[in-house]
């Protein structure tokens, strides 16, 4: 079963970072990619980032290119996003997602996280 908890979020100023965390078992991490994606009160959900199963070769939404990085932390099995240069408009709750393979598109994702919540202050 796979099961994938984010942590890490919370309030901002504007400009700010935050590190948000992905947790998951070591099958899921050795054996998935994973992706983040957000949303915003109103709106779709949305990609944001996502690395494959090796680690090495990650990929951005255009809107958080140069801001966000995403990363494998095999120590502890957690994919990780780092958050800087936060705006306002970053605002939403944030889902990890886990799949064989990478996508952009949230519904090539077969296992999500319950979401956390990032609110960016103007």
């Amino acid at each position: 079963q796979v099961q994938l908890v984010e942590s890490g979020g919370g309030l901002v100023q504007a400009g700010g970072s935050l590190r948000l965390s992905c947790a998951t078992s070591g099958r899921t991490f050795n054996n998935y990619a994973i992706g983040w994606f957000r949303q915003a009160p109103g709106k779709e959900r949305e990609f944001v980032a996502a690395i494959d199963v090796s680690g090495v070769n990650t990929y951005y939404a255009d809107s958080v290119k140069d801001r966000f990085t995403i990363s494998k932390n095999s120590a502890r099995n957690m994919v990780d996003l780092q958050m800087n240069s936060l705006k306002p408009e970053d605002t939403a709750v944030y889902y990890c997602a886990a799949n064989e393979g990478w996508y952009r598109n949230l519904r090539r994702y077969a296992y999500w996280g319950q979401g956390t919540q990032v609110t960016v202050s103007s």
